[in-house]
């Protein structure tokens, strides 16, 4: 397996590991999926013949061992399918910064120094915790940084 050395979205999985996975993967909204046009192509990443909650769930651990194999193209598809369910949260994280985007979508050629300045992580995860789930909160934490900032490493809070 060839390996890169900069990080992948596959990493950030890892890294926040298999019970956050199942949480992240509880919160995806088949809806939304259906809204942005990524049902049928979501369902084809999954290799599910029924794409439900309960087989979503179920799957959690044929995931992580898909991710552990290095399949960006899963973990780029699972990112889209859990994050899409969570715009509100992703337009105020981005509105916080100052980041600016059209509906939570913002342009990958944006000066990003001038907006994830030192210790931006830890400003976002404390001011949004109490508002949003944890662990989506610091899955697009870590999401925005690999995106945005080129992210080396993956951000846990301290008491994480």
């Amino acid at each position: 397996m060839l390996r890169w050395a900069f990080m992948q979205l596959s990493d950030v999985f890892l890294q926040l590991g298999q019970d956050r996975l199942r949480q992240l993967v509880r919160g995806i909204s088949f809806g939304k999926l259906k809204t942005f046009q990524l049902y049928d192509r979501f369902k084809t990443r999954t290799r599910l013949f029924k794409l439900n909650a309960e087989n979503l769930r179920a799957s959690v651990p044929k995931f992580f061992k898909r991710l552990e194999e290095g399949d960006q193209e899963f973990a780029t598809d699972l990112s889209q399918a859990i994050l899409i369910a969570h715009l509100d949260m992703i337009r105020a994280v981005l509105d916080f910064l100052g980041v600016p985007h059209q509906e939570g979508f913002f342009d990958k050629d944006i000066e990003s120094a001038k907006y994830l300045t030192e210790g931006w992580q830890a400003r976002v995860y404390e001011e949004f915790k109490a508002k949003y789930q944890p662990d989506i909160l610091l899955f697009y934490v870590n999401h925005l940084g690999l995106e945005l900032g080129g992210a080396q490493t993956v951000y846990l809070p301290a008491a994480e």
